[in-house]
């Protein structure tokens, strides 16, 4: 069986006229079962010899019906959402439902070609009214989430305060800075000696103790100037035992050599009296009583007995300074004995290159920074190695503003960025007396050109007390951050 329509066209019994009204009560059909339903229908009005006119308004129809499915669609979503954000009021499902049932009655009657703007009016009421009931949801979702947004600012607050306050409390009467690093003793090995490398004993970043063997320079040119200064030592010593038994001998031999010229020169003075008198005896005696001859004679013996005494006196004249001589003798041997020890301070100078051919360590350390190896040839003075020495202290740099109240002796306390756990004590050690700017290569000249006043920064030393670990190395110039407690 066929009904007309509201437009006076055969419609097909068959069509199941109540799938719009369920749709319009809240189905949870999807797209694709209104879609199927429709073409069903289609198919339907096409076996049941639906033509002309009723044939062509079908593709309309299907089209109005589609876009009132889709705004039904989006009324029913939103009556969800209004329904759980109010918690379903009766009176307002009531009222839903209501509009629900009147509106397939509407969209029957409205089969008319002058029905089409009743459908559209309606239809436009139905958009103002879902974006009133939009609006009115978004007021309610905001008005509920401003207590949630109140106690969100709250609590930022109270941490922001807290935070000052905390900050403020730790603060106080503290001095910090991360201008701040590891310092200690760093010792230059360099060889006192010139030679080849014949073996080395230690390896990079190794723990050696003093007087520990780093390298060997080759030691034979050493031994041989050793072995000479040896050599001419024992001779400077043979020469200054002769000298020794020779100034013995003249402090004997010089005052006899005077008392001997002293006794010839008496003997020389009573020849000279005798030879005197026998010459007088005979110029006294008359040419009769002697002759010639006797007279000659005893004049040449008076004239030789004078030279004698005059030779005897020339012989005391020699023979007297005998300390002088004496000391003659000492100081030969006094020369000897320089001699001497110029050979023995040659010796020692020799022993010392030997032993300086091994080159030992001057302190406990750390070889770093080697740049030696075996058969390299190194001059006296050549930096070969540095040894970082056990004492480590922290060299901070605070600003100007931060020394007040800063005083020897304060307790510090100190974290590493390479050992985040590593928990170190000190003290405050010394205040360096200038500024890193004063003592730099090329220092301010405020006094010349425009002046910009730039805080300086003033070095300070703090003595490790506590917390070094050894299995944790504490290399120098690693960047540390102490705080000072200024009270």
């Amino acid at each position: 069986m066929t009904d007309d329509d509201a437009g006076g066209r055969p419609r097909s019994s068959g069509r199941p006229r109540d799938r719009r009204d369920y749709i319009e009560l809240g189905s949870d059909t999807d797209e694709q079962g209104r879609r199927a339903a429709r073409a069903s229908d289609g198919a339907e009005r096409r076996r049941s010899g639906d033509i002309g006119g009723a044939f062509d308004d079908e593709p309309e129809r299907d089209r109005r019906e589609s876009r009132e499915d889709g705004r039904q669609d989006t009324r029913q979503r939103n009556r969800r959402e209004a329904g759980r954000d109010d918690g379903g009021h009766p009176e307002e499902d009531g009222q839903r439902r209501s509009r629900q049932d009147e509106e397939p009655h509407r969209k029957e009657g409205s089969g008319k070609p002058n029905g089409d703007g009743a459908s559209d009016k309606e239809q436009g009421t139905g958009k103002d009214q879902g974006k009133d009931q939009g609006k009115d949801q978004d007021a309610e979702r905001r008005r509920k989430r401003r207590p949630i947004v109140y106690g969100i600012a709250a609590v930022v607050v109270v941490l922001m305060i807290g935070g000052g306050l905390y900050f403020w409390l730790t603060t106080r009467g503290k001095a910090s800075t991360d201008d701040a690093y590891t310092d200690g003793n760093i010792v230059s090995i360099a060889p006192q000696v010139a030679g080849q490398v014949v073996t080395l004993d230690v390896t990079d970043n190794q723990f050696v103790h003093r007087g520990d063997p780093l390298f060997h320079i080759d030691p034979r040119q050493y031994l041989y100037r050793q072995e000479q200064a040896q050599g001419q030592l024992d001779s400077n010593k043979a020469q200054i035992a002769n000298q020794t038994l020779g100034v013995q001998i003249a402090r004997k031999n010089f005052p006899a050599a005077l008392s001997l010229a002293q006794a010839n020169l008496a003997s020389a003075k009573a020849n000279l009296a005798l030879q005197q008198a026998n010459y007088d005896r005979q110029k006294s005696l008359p040419k009769l009583a002697t002759t010639q001859q006797d007279v000659d004679t005893t004049a040449a013996n008076y004239q030789q007995a004078k030279a004698q005494v005059e030779q005897a006196e020339a012989r005391v004249i020699q023979a007297t300074p005998v300390q002088q001589n004496i000391g003659q003798s000492e100081q030969q041997l006094d020369q000897l004995e320089g001699q001497a020890e110029q050979a023995k301070g040659q010796l020692d100078q020799a022993v010392l290159n030997v032993e300086w051919s091994v080159v030992r360590a001057p302190q406990d350390g750390w070889v770093t920074k080697r740049n030696v190896n075996a058969g390299d040839y190194l001059t006296a003075g050549q930096q070969v190695m540095s040894l970082v020495t056990t004492d480590v202290w922290v060299t901070a740099n605070f600003k100007e503003t931060e020394l007040d109240g800063m005083r020897p002796g304060q307790q510090v306390t100190m974290t590493v960025d390479a050992y985040p756990n590593l928990d170190l004590h000190g003290h405050v050690d010394s205040i360096q007396r200038g500024s890193g700017s004063k003592f730099s290569a090329f220092p301010a000249e405020n006094a010349t050109g425009n002046f910009i006043k730039i805080v300086q920064r003033v070095p300070v030393k703090i003595v490790i007390d506590s917390g070094l670990r050894k299995d944790e190395p504490l290399p120098l110039g690693i960047s540390v951050e102490p705080t000072v407690m200024l009270k």
